[in-house]
């Protein structure tokens, strides 16, 4: 699914949603049961929902596709305020992507980023993939936005190599 962000107002939209099928997930947990049958049902049953569209899903997809969606969302956020000329953005943050780049401005070839959120932005060489990703794409403004524990908010200059792509962590 694409979503499109112009402004403020359709970005705190979709983090309501967000928060909605949070808390259903988490008022699903609490009547699971015991502990070994709340496992149970949160492997093998649908207590989740889609972070954005709502519809059941698997916990442990939710998990993954809420903090795919949160760092993409707080990316946007971030871009709204830095590149307003962009007149919005496009955010291919889920599973089923359909664009080149996670976020790619409404305006062509001004602004693309990649995001993701892991235990740290080398797991798994997904920064460095997502780096070099960007490094080949023709945006004039490129950047790769990440999340994980322990890193502040804000530029990580030690994370950037010179390829012209701007790294951030955001604060989910």
């Amino acid at each position: 699914m694409i979503l499109t962000i112009r402004d403020h107002h359709e970005l705190a939209e979709h983090l309501a949603a967000i928060e909605e099928a949070t808390s259903k997930a988490m008022a699903a947990i609490a009547t699971a049961g015991t502990p070994r049958e709340a496992l149970r049902r949160m492997k093998f049953e649908t207590l989740g929902f889609h972070p954005t569209e709502g519809h059941p899903l698997n916990l442990i997809e939710q998990i993954n596709q809420t903090f795919t969606y949160l760092v993409a969302l707080k990316a946007t956020e971030w871009l709204l305020q830095r590149h307003p000329e962009a007149n919005g953005y496009r955010l291919a943050a889920g599973a089923k992507a359909a664009l080149p780049l996670d976020i790619m401005s409404i305006e062509p070839d001004m602004v693309g980023a990649e995001t993701f959120a892991a235990t740290h932005p080398r797991s798994n060489q997904k920064l460095s993939k997502d780096l070099k990703k960007l490094s080949n794409s023709g945006e004039c403004f490129r950047y790769a936005f990440f999340y994980s524990p322990g890193f502040p908010a804000g530029r990580v200059e030690k994370l950037e190599r010179d390829l012209g792509v701007e790294v951030h962590c955001v604060d989910i």
